[in-house]
């Protein structure tokens, strides 16, 4: 076993273990999209970004691919952390508005706007569909293709596949295919037929203080918030101490 420490908390891990498989064992819920249980780890979709380290040493990694190491030091919800995977929910929907996955998402972390050009895509580039064909399927039937901005994912040479079955799992498991989004007509890029709340306890500390899912505390203390907004003509009054 393995000793590391998680948000602040001495805990023990198997060897072998991604930080992501330590978190989730312990009840720490990472979003990712690019990660599924059967097929290897891509890295791809960056969600999954955790901080290692202390002090001035610390880095971001991608917790589905980093491994659990003796007296690591790992920060999963850091005000940092919960920006940058904002920042990447933006992207992702600029990308592909149309998923409801992404939406929920974007509900989930309070992300209601979107900065970047909107492209429309219906491809995320988190590699899901080649890996389910190559591994669980066995065919090869798509891969990905070119580089930077120009990357996709297509069959060889851009012909219909001799190889692929049809089978649709390519499609069962894609984050932009499986589930469209069915809110009402955004303005924008944004949804929010689902909004949420984020985490208000941000507002006060560096880290998350607690990992439910919903936090209890953190509903009833955005209630009081709002109750107290409503009583005071619009004018917030809560008293965050």
């Amino acid at each position: 076993m393995l000793k590391i420490k998680l948000n602040g908390l001495e805990v023990q891990v198997e060897e072998g273990w991604t930080i992501l498989e330590a978190a989730e064992f312990y009840g720490i819920e990472i979003p990712t999209l690019c990660h599924h249980e059967g097929l290897s780890d891509y890295g791809a979709c960056r969600l999954c970004i955790v901080e290692i380290g202390e002090g001035e040493n610390t880095k971001f990694v991608t917790s589905c691919t980093y491994p659990a190491e003796e007296g690591l030091v790992v920060r999963t919800h850091s005000k940092k952390i919960i920006n940058y995977r904002k920042l990447i929910i933006e992207l992702m929907l600029a990308r592909c508005h149309t998923s409801k996955t992404i939406q929920d998402l974007a509900s989930k972390y309070n992300v209601t706007k979107v900065r970047f050009k909107l492209k429309s895509d219906d491809c995320i580039l988190c590699g899901l569909c080649t890996r389910m064909c190559e591994e669980q399927m066995d065919a090869r039937a798509i891969g990905f293709v070119n580089r930077g901005k120009e990357r996709k994912i297509t069959t060889p040479f851009d012909i219909k596949s001799d190889v692929c079955r049809t089978c649709g799992a390519c499609m069962y498991i894609c984050p932009a295919c499986e589930l469209r989004c069915q809110g009402p007509e955004p303005p924008g890029a944004v949804c929010g037929a689902c909004l949420n709340i984020e985490y208000p306890c941000l507002d006060l500390y560096e880290d998350v203080h607690c990992y439910m899912d919903p936090c209890a505390a953190c509903l009833l203390t955005e209630s009081e918030k709002n109750k107290n907004t409503n009583n005071n003509g619009g004018k917030n009054v809560f008293n965050k101490d």
